[in-house]
Protein backbone atom coordinates (compact mmCIF):
# COMPACT_ATOMS: atom_id res chain seq x y z
CA UNK A 1 0.00 0.00 0.00
CA UNK A 2 1.10 3.34 -0.38
CA UNK A 3 -0.32 5.81 2.34
CA UNK A 4 0.15 9.81 1.74
CA UNK A 5 0.52 11.67 5.23
CA UNK A 6 0.02 14.86 4.19
CA UNK A 7 -3.48 15.88 5.30
CA UNK A 8 -4.60 17.16 1.90
CA UNK A 9 -3.09 13.93 0.14
CA UNK A 10 -4.74 10.81 1.18
CA UNK A 11 -4.52 8.22 -1.01
CA UNK A 12 -4.17 4.09 0.06
CA UNK A 13 -3.60 1.58 -2.53
CA UNK A 14 -2.57 -2.31 -2.34
CA UNK A 15 -0.53 -4.08 -4.81
CA UNK A 16 1.21 -7.74 -4.90
CA UNK A 17 2.85 -10.13 -6.98
CA UNK A 18 2.53 -13.00 -8.86
CA UNK A 19 5.21 -15.80 -9.09
CA UNK A 20 7.26 -17.88 -7.08
CA UNK A 21 10.66 -17.91 -6.07
CA UNK A 22 13.50 -20.13 -4.12
CA UNK A 23 15.61 -16.87 -3.75
CA UNK A 24 15.90 -16.10 0.16
CA UNK A 25 17.47 -12.63 1.96
CA UNK A 26 20.83 -12.43 2.74
CA UNK A 27 22.01 -12.14 6.49
CA UNK A 28 18.64 -10.92 7.67
CA UNK A 29 15.41 -12.49 8.75
CA UNK A 30 13.90 -9.55 7.35
CA UNK A 31 11.31 -9.76 4.33
CA UNK A 32 13.36 -7.34 2.35
CA UNK A 33 16.08 -8.95 0.74
CA UNK A 34 17.74 -6.34 -1.83
CA UNK A 35 17.14 -3.36 -2.83
CA UNK A 36 18.64 -0.54 -5.79
CA UNK A 37 17.39 3.02 -7.02
CA UNK A 38 18.24 2.54 -10.49
CA UNK A 39 19.77 5.06 -12.37
CA UNK A 40 16.52 6.18 -14.07
CA UNK A 41 15.00 6.76 -10.77
CA UNK A 42 13.47 3.47 -10.54
CA UNK A 43 13.23 2.06 -6.84
CA UNK A 44 13.31 -1.35 -7.53
CA UNK A 45 12.66 -4.28 -4.20
CA UNK A 46 13.63 -8.10 -3.76
CA UNK A 47 11.75 -9.90 -0.72
CA UNK A 48 10.52 -13.21 0.38
CA UNK A 49 7.40 -14.90 -1.46
CA UNK A 50 4.21 -13.08 -0.93
CA UNK A 51 4.90 -10.27 1.67
CA UNK A 52 2.70 -7.80 2.08
CA UNK A 53 4.05 -4.11 1.87
CA UNK A 54 2.99 -1.19 3.46
CA UNK A 55 4.38 1.99 1.48
CA UNK A 56 4.12 5.69 2.90
CA UNK A 57 4.84 9.06 1.82
CA UNK A 58 5.39 12.30 3.38
CA UNK A 59 6.05 15.82 2.60
CA UNK A 60 9.03 17.92 4.01
CA UNK A 61 8.69 19.36 7.89
CA UNK A 62 11.44 21.48 10.08
CA UNK A 63 13.38 18.32 10.83
CA UNK A 64 13.48 16.30 7.27
CA UNK A 65 13.08 16.45 3.54
CA UNK A 66 10.14 15.15 1.45
CA UNK A 67 9.94 11.03 2.49
CA UNK A 68 9.37 7.87 1.19
CA UNK A 69 9.72 4.67 2.96
CA UNK A 70 8.34 1.11 2.77
CA UNK A 71 7.87 -1.27 5.57
CA UNK A 72 8.21 -5.42 5.82
CA UNK A 73 7.65 -7.46 7.99
CA UNK A 74 10.45 -8.97 9.81
CA UNK A 75 13.09 -7.23 12.19
CA UNK A 76 16.31 -6.47 10.52
CA UNK A 77 19.80 -7.23 12.36
CA UNK A 78 21.72 -4.10 11.04
CA UNK A 79 20.32 -0.85 11.31
CA UNK A 80 22.44 1.58 8.38
CA UNK A 81 22.20 4.79 6.57
CA UNK A 82 23.21 5.27 2.91
CA UNK A 83 24.84 8.48 1.59
CA UNK A 84 22.65 9.53 -1.66
CA UNK A 85 23.28 11.65 -4.70
CA UNK A 86 21.40 13.68 -7.22
CA UNK A 87 18.09 14.20 -5.75
CA UNK A 88 18.31 11.62 -3.13
CA UNK A 89 20.16 12.95 0.16
CA UNK A 90 20.29 9.45 2.29
CA UNK A 91 18.52 6.09 2.11
CA UNK A 92 18.07 4.92 5.79
CA UNK A 93 17.43 1.04 6.55
CA UNK A 94 16.19 0.37 10.68
CA UNK A 95 13.38 -1.07 12.41
CA UNK A 96 10.84 1.12 13.70
CA UNK A 97 9.28 -1.37 15.94
CA UNK A 98 9.90 -4.84 17.09
CA UNK A 99 9.27 -7.47 14.09
CA UNK A 100 9.21 -4.47 11.58
CA UNK A 101 11.86 -3.30 9.00
CA UNK A 102 12.03 0.39 7.12
CA UNK A 103 13.59 1.46 4.17
CA UNK A 104 13.22 5.39 4.04
CA UNK A 105 14.31 7.31 1.03
CA UNK A 106 14.74 11.08 2.10
CA UNK A 107 15.11 13.44 -0.70
CA UNK A 108 16.75 16.79 -1.13
CA UNK A 109 15.16 20.27 -1.07
CA UNK A 110 15.32 21.00 -4.41
CA UNK A 111 14.03 17.18 -5.40
CA UNK A 112 11.58 17.64 -7.91
CA UNK A 113 8.43 14.81 -7.16
CA UNK A 114 4.87 14.16 -8.35
CA UNK A 115 4.11 11.33 -5.75
CA UNK A 116 0.46 11.03 -6.62
CA UNK A 117 1.63 9.35 -10.08
CA UNK A 118 3.91 6.63 -8.03
CA UNK A 119 2.30 3.43 -8.65
CA UNK A 120 4.12 0.24 -6.38
CA UNK A 121 3.58 -2.67 -8.88
CA UNK A 122 4.63 -6.43 -8.69
CA UNK A 123 7.23 -7.78 -11.06
CA UNK A 124 6.68 -11.21 -9.62
CA UNK A 125 5.93 -13.32 -6.41
CA UNK A 126 8.72 -11.81 -5.02
CA UNK A 127 9.72 -8.24 -7.19
CA UNK A 128 8.57 -4.96 -6.83
CA UNK A 129 9.57 -1.84 -8.66
CA UNK A 130 8.54 1.88 -8.12
CA UNK A 131 9.28 4.99 -10.11
CA UNK A 132 10.23 7.71 -7.80
CA UNK A 133 11.89 10.34 -10.12
CA UNK A 134 12.99 11.81 -13.62
CA UNK A 135 16.89 12.55 -12.96
CA UNK A 136 17.40 15.67 -14.41
CA UNK A 137 21.34 15.42 -13.90
CA UNK A 138 23.54 11.93 -13.84
CA UNK A 139 22.15 9.73 -11.03
CA UNK A 140 24.91 6.96 -9.70
CA UNK A 141 22.51 3.41 -8.98
CA UNK A 142 22.67 3.03 -4.81
CA UNK A 143 21.48 -0.26 -3.71
CA UNK A 144 22.71 -3.57 -1.98
CA UNK A 145 21.91 -7.00 -2.96
CA UNK A 146 20.84 -8.63 -6.03
CA UNK A 147 17.53 -7.25 -7.00
CA UNK A 148 17.35 -9.19 -10.39
CA UNK A 149 14.91 -12.53 -10.16
CA UNK A 150 16.77 -14.96 -12.39
CA UNK A 151 12.89 -16.35 -13.05
CA UNK A 152 10.51 -15.78 -15.76
CA UNK A 153 8.76 -12.57 -14.68
CA UNK A 154 5.00 -12.53 -15.09
CA UNK A 155 4.69 -10.41 -18.28
CA UNK A 156 6.72 -13.12 -20.23
CA UNK A 157 4.03 -15.70 -18.69
CA UNK A 158 1.18 -13.75 -20.03
CA UNK A 159 2.30 -13.83 -23.32
CA UNK A 160 2.42 -17.27 -23.19
CA UNK A 161 -1.15 -17.53 -22.42
CA UNK A 162 -1.24 -16.93 -25.86
CA UNK A 163 0.82 -19.08 -27.63
CA UNK A 164 0.56 -22.67 -29.74
CA UNK A 165 -0.16 -25.70 -28.04
CA UNK A 166 3.96 -26.20 -28.54
CA UNK A 167 4.95 -24.09 -26.32
CA UNK A 168 2.50 -24.67 -23.37
CA UNK A 169 5.45 -26.43 -21.56
CA UNK A 170 6.72 -23.20 -20.76
CA UNK A 171 3.68 -22.67 -18.02
CA UNK A 172 4.63 -26.03 -16.35
CA UNK A 173 0.90 -27.11 -17.04
CA UNK A 174 1.04 -31.38 -16.12
CA UNK A 175 0.77 -33.53 -18.70
CA UNK A 176 -2.33 -36.87 -18.21
CA UNK A 177 -3.33 -39.45 -19.89
CA UNK A 178 -4.44 -38.74 -23.59
CA UNK A 179 -8.39 -38.55 -23.82
CA UNK A 180 -8.93 -40.81 -20.52
CA UNK A 181 -10.74 -37.50 -18.70
CA UNK A 182 -13.87 -35.91 -18.80
CA UNK A 183 -13.86 -32.65 -17.02
CA UNK A 184 -17.44 -30.06 -16.55
CA UNK A 185 -16.33 -26.56 -16.29
CA UNK A 186 -19.37 -24.44 -14.85
CA UNK A 187 -19.60 -20.88 -15.37
CA UNK A 188 -21.82 -19.61 -12.61
CA UNK A 189 -25.30 -17.69 -12.82
CA UNK A 190 -25.80 -16.27 -16.39
CA UNK A 191 -28.36 -14.55 -18.85
CA UNK A 192 -30.49 -12.58 -16.53
CA UNK A 193 -28.87 -13.52 -12.93
CA UNK A 194 -25.93 -11.35 -13.31
CA UNK A 195 -24.68 -13.21 -10.03
CA UNK A 196 -22.24 -10.71 -7.89
CA UNK A 197 -22.27 -6.94 -8.96
CA UNK A 198 -19.02 -5.64 -7.84
CA UNK A 199 -17.50 -2.16 -7.61
CA UNK A 200 -18.03 -0.38 -11.08
CA UNK A 201 -20.39 -2.54 -12.01
CA UNK A 202 -18.25 -5.60 -12.50
CA UNK A 203 -20.89 -8.47 -12.87
CA UNK A 204 -19.68 -12.32 -11.92
CA UNK A 205 -21.57 -13.52 -14.78
CA UNK A 206 -18.85 -11.73 -17.24
CA UNK A 207 -15.84 -12.82 -15.47
CA UNK A 208 -16.37 -15.94 -14.63
CA UNK A 209 -17.59 -16.83 -18.53
CA UNK A 210 -14.02 -15.55 -19.49
CA UNK A 211 -12.22 -17.90 -16.95
CA UNK A 212 -14.12 -20.85 -17.84
CA UNK A 213 -13.39 -20.96 -21.53
CA UNK A 214 -9.10 -20.33 -20.68
CA UNK A 215 -9.63 -23.03 -18.63
CA UNK A 216 -11.53 -25.40 -21.33
CA UNK A 217 -8.67 -24.27 -23.55
CA UNK A 218 -5.99 -24.96 -21.79
CA UNK A 219 -7.38 -28.16 -20.43
CA UNK A 220 -8.09 -29.28 -24.15
CA UNK A 221 -4.52 -28.55 -24.94
CA UNK A 222 -3.73 -30.98 -22.98
CA UNK A 223 -6.04 -33.60 -24.18
CA UNK A 224 -8.40 -33.52 -21.58
CA UNK A 225 -12.19 -33.68 -22.84
CA UNK A 226 -13.78 -30.78 -21.31
CA UNK A 227 -17.85 -29.37 -21.80
CA UNK A 228 -19.09 -25.91 -20.45
CA UNK A 229 -22.45 -26.11 -18.83
CA UNK A 230 -22.53 -22.98 -20.75
CA UNK A 231 -21.11 -20.95 -23.71
CA UNK A 232 -22.41 -17.36 -23.27
CA UNK A 233 -25.09 -15.57 -21.76
CA UNK A 234 -28.16 -17.96 -21.13
CA UNK A 235 -30.46 -18.50 -18.43
CA UNK A 236 -29.34 -22.10 -16.97
CA UNK A 237 -30.91 -23.74 -13.93
CA UNK A 238 -29.10 -25.85 -11.29
CA UNK A 239 -30.47 -28.76 -11.96
CA UNK A 240 -29.50 -28.89 -15.67
CA UNK A 241 -26.25 -28.12 -14.96
CA UNK A 242 -26.09 -31.43 -12.64
CA UNK A 243 -28.16 -33.11 -14.96
CA UNK A 244 -25.80 -32.55 -17.85
CA UNK A 245 -22.89 -33.25 -15.76
CA UNK A 246 -24.15 -36.60 -14.54
CA UNK A 247 -25.34 -37.62 -18.04
CA UNK A 248 -21.50 -37.00 -19.59
CA UNK A 249 -20.35 -39.14 -16.66
CA UNK A 250 -18.15 -36.45 -16.17
CA UNK A 251 -15.03 -37.72 -14.01
CA UNK A 252 -14.98 -33.91 -12.20
CA UNK A 253 -17.38 -31.38 -11.86
CA UNK A 254 -15.70 -27.60 -11.50
CA UNK A 255 -18.43 -24.35 -10.94
CA UNK A 256 -16.77 -20.75 -10.74
CA UNK A 257 -17.98 -18.47 -9.44
CA UNK A 258 -17.20 -14.58 -7.43
CA UNK A 259 -18.08 -13.42 -4.32
CA UNK A 260 -19.59 -10.59 -3.19
CA UNK A 261 -20.09 -9.36 0.74
CA UNK A 262 -22.90 -8.15 2.70
CA UNK A 263 -22.86 -4.42 2.52
CA UNK A 264 -20.47 -4.88 -0.19
CA UNK A 265 -17.71 -4.11 2.14
CA UNK A 266 -14.61 -3.23 0.63
CA UNK A 267 -11.99 -4.33 2.97
CA UNK A 268 -13.45 -7.42 2.40
CA UNK A 269 -11.21 -10.25 -0.16
CA UNK A 270 -10.36 -13.74 -0.29
CA UNK A 271 -10.38 -16.70 -2.25
CA UNK A 272 -12.02 -19.79 -1.18
CA UNK A 273 -12.77 -23.01 -2.63
CA UNK A 274 -15.97 -25.57 -1.55
CA UNK A 275 -16.18 -30.17 -2.07
CA UNK A 276 -19.57 -31.83 -0.84
CA UNK A 277 -17.69 -34.89 0.50
CA UNK A 278 -15.12 -37.41 -0.21
CA UNK A 279 -11.41 -37.30 -0.69
CA UNK A 280 -11.62 -36.88 -3.73
CA UNK A 281 -13.31 -33.91 -3.94
CA UNK A 282 -11.17 -32.76 -1.35
CA UNK A 283 -8.06 -33.42 -2.83
CA UNK A 284 -9.06 -31.99 -6.01
CA UNK A 285 -10.43 -28.38 -4.05
CA UNK A 286 -6.95 -28.13 -2.38
CA UNK A 287 -4.89 -28.60 -5.51
CA UNK A 288 -7.60 -25.82 -6.70
CA UNK A 289 -7.10 -23.29 -3.94
CA UNK A 290 -3.20 -23.47 -3.81
CA UNK A 291 -2.87 -22.72 -7.58
CA UNK A 292 -5.43 -19.50 -7.07
CA UNK A 293 -3.87 -18.00 -3.98
CA UNK A 294 -0.14 -18.74 -5.76
CA UNK A 295 -1.63 -16.41 -8.69
CA UNK A 296 -3.10 -13.66 -6.53
CA UNK A 297 -0.29 -13.05 -3.44
CA UNK A 298 -1.70 -10.92 -0.69
CA UNK A 299 -5.29 -12.27 -1.33
CA UNK A 300 -6.65 -13.72 2.03
CA UNK A 301 -6.78 -17.34 1.83
CA UNK A 302 -10.05 -18.12 3.08
CA UNK A 303 -9.82 -22.12 3.40
CA UNK A 304 -11.26 -25.63 1.27
CA UNK A 305 -14.19 -25.74 3.19
CA UNK A 306 -16.94 -28.46 3.06
CA UNK A 307 -20.34 -26.95 1.45
CA UNK A 308 -23.95 -28.00 0.65
CA UNK A 309 -24.54 -26.02 -2.78
CA UNK A 310 -26.54 -27.56 -4.89
CA UNK A 311 -24.10 -28.53 -8.12
CA UNK A 312 -21.75 -29.98 -6.26
CA UNK A 313 -23.94 -31.90 -3.57
CA UNK A 314 -25.98 -33.37 -6.84
CA UNK A 315 -23.66 -34.31 -9.20
CA UNK A 316 -22.49 -37.99 -9.15
CA UNK A 317 -18.92 -37.44 -9.48
CA UNK A 318 -16.11 -35.58 -7.38
CA UNK A 319 -16.98 -31.97 -7.51
CA UNK A 320 -15.76 -28.45 -6.42
CA UNK A 321 -17.44 -24.78 -6.61
CA UNK A 322 -14.52 -22.31 -6.83
CA UNK A 323 -14.88 -18.66 -5.31
CA UNK A 324 -11.89 -16.63 -7.18
CA UNK A 325 -12.34 -13.11 -5.44
CA UNK A 326 -14.67 -10.64 -4.02
CA UNK A 327 -15.75 -8.30 -7.01
CA UNK A 328 -16.85 -6.25 -3.70
CA UNK A 329 -13.63 -5.80 -2.49
CA UNK A 330 -10.80 -3.87 -3.34
CA UNK A 331 -8.25 -5.47 -3.89
CA UNK A 332 -9.59 -8.66 -5.43
CA UNK A 333 -12.36 -6.39 -7.42
CA UNK A 334 -9.32 -4.05 -9.08
CA UNK A 335 -7.55 -7.28 -10.15
CA UNK A 336 -10.70 -9.51 -11.79
CA UNK A 337 -12.20 -6.35 -13.68
CA UNK A 338 -8.58 -7.21 -15.87
CA UNK A 339 -8.11 -9.85 -18.30
CA UNK A 340 -4.67 -10.73 -17.39
CA UNK A 341 -5.58 -11.91 -14.12
CA UNK A 342 -8.15 -13.27 -15.28
CA UNK A 343 -6.14 -15.54 -17.39
CA UNK A 344 -4.12 -16.48 -14.36
CA UNK A 345 -7.02 -17.66 -12.54
CA UNK A 346 -7.71 -19.99 -15.36
CA UNK A 347 -4.69 -21.30 -15.69
CA UNK A 348 -4.47 -21.78 -11.85
CA UNK A 349 -7.61 -23.43 -12.19
CA UNK A 350 -6.78 -25.73 -14.98
CA UNK A 351 -3.05 -26.59 -13.40
CA UNK A 352 -5.12 -27.69 -10.40
CA UNK A 353 -7.12 -30.04 -11.86
CA UNK A 354 -4.33 -31.33 -13.93
CA UNK A 355 -2.41 -31.72 -11.24
CA UNK A 356 -5.78 -33.88 -9.40
CA UNK A 357 -6.55 -35.96 -12.51
CA UNK A 358 -2.40 -36.59 -12.24
CA UNK A 359 -2.24 -38.17 -9.01
CA UNK A 360 -5.67 -40.07 -9.57
CA UNK A 361 -3.98 -41.49 -12.76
Amino acid sequence: MIKFLDKKLFRYLSVFLFLNSSILPVKSSSALAAWAIKTDGTLELRTKSNTNLKAYFQKANLISGDRFWVDFPGELKNPRSIKGNGPVKEIRLGKPNKGKTRLVVEFKEEAFLNPLTWRLVGLDQNRWRIKLFNPKDPFKKIGEGVVVNRIRNIKENQKLIHKKKSDYHFLKLPDVKQNKFSVIIDPGHGGPDPGAIGIGGIRETDVVLEVSKIVKKLLSEKSVKVRLTRKNEVDLDLHPRVSFANNMDADIFVSIHANASRGKRRDINGLETFYYRGWRGRLLAKNIQKQILRVSPGSPDRGVKQGRFYVIKNTRMPAVLVEIGFLTGRLDARRLEKTTHRKRLAYAIAKGILEYLYKIG
